[in-house]
């Protein structure tokens, strides 16, 4: 029996297609007759402005907030033409992301134009593979802290006029004072303008809301300097003793392994040090940091933006009560309260197949306890000494910090479920912070 032939795919429900500062002139022949036969013109304001008459579709604009309203635009012009206007490159930090995660990817036509990161490597002469990205568009200017590293260049994407100052002050206030910074406003458009100085002296008027800003990296020489890798100085946190100390913070980060968008839970938060030292890894590495105390907390949420990570989530509540709610980690790090009875049993159970859990402590008891896991299920078990050079008299000796046991291991496939634990007298949270 032959079979039926394959019916032909459906064809692109929306049209997306990007547009710049330059217009309908600077549209292709595709892009301007896929807007001339649209029935429903979807964008900005400022987008659906730009079109001649001979686009003649009903013109709708976004709403705001605009993502949660992109289903339901689309269900209300089901079955007609749908043109979707974007700025630049629909694919780049656009609305192309969240219209194939509503209708996929099979549903649509994209015809992209130059992005504005295009245009601004062009304007100011820097390659686009080694210049690093930051959008500030609906985010927390506070995020561009992580990038923050002497000599590297950076387009940041503004969110409006004010942008370009709030910027010039996150450099000053973390010792990037001498960087330079290029605004280029409605690039690729006929009002192109550029405005440049150091953000020191910045004095700028706000200009136009289509802004780009370009930032030569220059650290102030006295300033603290903050690697790329985990092991931060320990007084880039705000603390109050309870802290995972720097060479201690570094060997944790590194059994802890994050890699790009894994999530960890950080038990016992203290100061945050070690959730936000994951998440500056890579942009997409997620945590959230568990810390019963309201005032710990509070000073978690502090680190996290004055270091460029501040979508950290916080969650104030004692564990393991409070993890009930939380979406499965990747990894698990506890640095205090590994005492409270059901707290490693939780937490084991919680991680999936492949999970990561690390325990840290310097108590004897919480030690006995990690021994015993270690003898159940494996892994890794390790004492870390530091010792620092201190002045005796005229001379110099050694000062030893307190010893720390690290049990870390990986969670098998067939791993049981965990037995409970006797009951031990509750530790203070945070105990090795």
């Amino acid at each position: 029996m032959t079979p039926a032939p394959a019916a032909p795919p459906a064809p692109p429900a929306v049209s997306v297609v990007g547009i710049g500062a330059d217009g309908w002139g600077g549209l292709s022949d595709a892009a301007r007759s896929e807007l001339i036969s649209a029935q429903v013109l979807i964008g900005a304001e400022r987008q659906l402005g730009l079109l001649p008459p001979q686009c003649t579709g009903q013109r709708v604009p976004w709403p705001s907030p605009l993502r949660p309203a992109v289903p339901g635009l689309l269900a209300a012009h089901a079955g007609r033409g749908i043109a979707v206007l974007a700025s630049g490159d629909p694919m780049f930090y656009g609305i192309g992301r969240a219209l194939t995660e509503v209708i996929g990817a099979d549903r649509l036509r994209i015809l992209p134009h130059p992005s504005s990161v295009s245009y601004a490597c062009a304007r100011v002469g820097w390659a686009v593979e080694d210049t690093e990205v930051v959008t500030l568009v609906g985010r927390p200017a506070a995020r561009l802290a992580a990038a923050l590293h002497d000599g590297r260049r950076l387009l940041v994407l503004s969110a409006d006029a004010t942008t370009p100052a709030v910027v010039a002050a996150l450099l000053r206030e973390h010792g990037f004072g001498p960087s330079r910074l290029r605004v280029l406003e409605q690039l690729g458009g006929e009002d192109e303008a550029y405005a440049e100085g150091v953000a020191d002296t910045w004095a700028h008027p706000q200009g136009d809301p289509l802004n780009v800003i370009a930032v030569d990296c220059r650290r102030d020489p006295d300033a603290l300097r903050l690697g790329a890798v985990p092991g931060l100085p320990d007084d880039a946190y705000e603390h109050d003793g309870q802290l995972t100390k720097r060479h201690v913070r570094a060997a944790t980060l590194g059994v802890l392994a994050p890699a790009p968008g894994e999530l960890l839970w950080d038990i016992g938060g203290g100061s945050g040090s070690v959730a936000i030292e994951w998440m500056r890894t890579h942009p997409s590495c997620r945590a959230i940091s568990v810390e019963r105390d309201p005032v710990r907390a509070q000073r978690i949420e502090r680190n996290a933006a004055h270091l460029g990570v501040p979508a950290l989530r916080v969650v104030t509540g004692r564990a393991p009560a409070g993890l009930a709610e939380l979406p499965t980690p990747d990894a698990v790090f506890i640095g205090g309260g590994l005492t409270v009875p059901g707290l490693l049993d939780a937490c084991w159970e919680a991680l999936p197949a492949g999970g990561r859990l690390v325990a840290n402590t310097v108590t004897l008891e919480s030690e006995a306890l990690l021994a015993e896991r270690y003898r159940r299920h494996g892994g890794d078990l390790v004492r870390l000494a530091v010792a620092h050079a201190v002045p005796v008299g005229g001379f110099t000796g050694w000062r030893q910090a307190m010893p720390v046991t690290q049990w870390s291991v990986r969670k098998p496939s067939n791993a049981p479920t965990a037995e409970r634990s006797a009951k031990a007298p509750a530790e203070p949270s945070g105990d090795n912070r």
